[in-house]
């Protein structure tokens, strides 16, 4: 398996696995108001353009992926997913381990977002060091 940054060409590969991961949150959380889900091509175009974005792959197909950018002193990573027939290799660990080191040393603090319902990945992001707080208001 392959970790390298994504290029351009990844956008339709990338909008495919965040669908496929995306639907399983919505039903896990009992809500179709996801962005992820709703996001076209063209967005996904335009976020690998100002975020920085990995992706994971095993050959030639894309199973992985994360993006990360600087907000004010705040490293946010956004988009960790992971194929559902690769789950539970440990990869979306290793996804969000490359992302945090990424982060550029004037980020004094990691954020990240994940649906109320979504026990393993609340698990796996506590386990990282990460702790719940209250999600942000609409717009914020």
């Amino acid at each position: 398996m392959e970790l390298t940054d994504a290029q351009p060409e990844d956008a339709p590969e990338l909008l495919v696995l965040q669908r496929c991961c995306w639907v399983q949150e919505a039903l896990l959380n009992d809500t179709l108001d996801i962005p992820a889900l709703h996001e076209s091509l063209e967005d996904v175009r335009d976020w690998t353009k100002t975020w920085s974005v990995w992706v994971l792959r095993d050959e030639h197909r894309l199973i992985g992926a994360v993006r990360a950018r600087l907000e004010a002193d705040r490293w946010e990573l956004g988009r960790l997913m992971v194929a559902p027939d690769f789950a539970g290799r440990g990869l979306g660990r290793r996804l969000l381990a490359h992302a945090e080191a990424q982060a550029p040393a004037d980020a004094r603090r990691f954020a990240l977002f994940t649906g109320a319902r979504s026990a393993r990945n609340i698990t796996m992001y506590q386990r990282a060091g990460y702790r719940l707080t209250d999600a942000p208001e609409a717009g914020g």
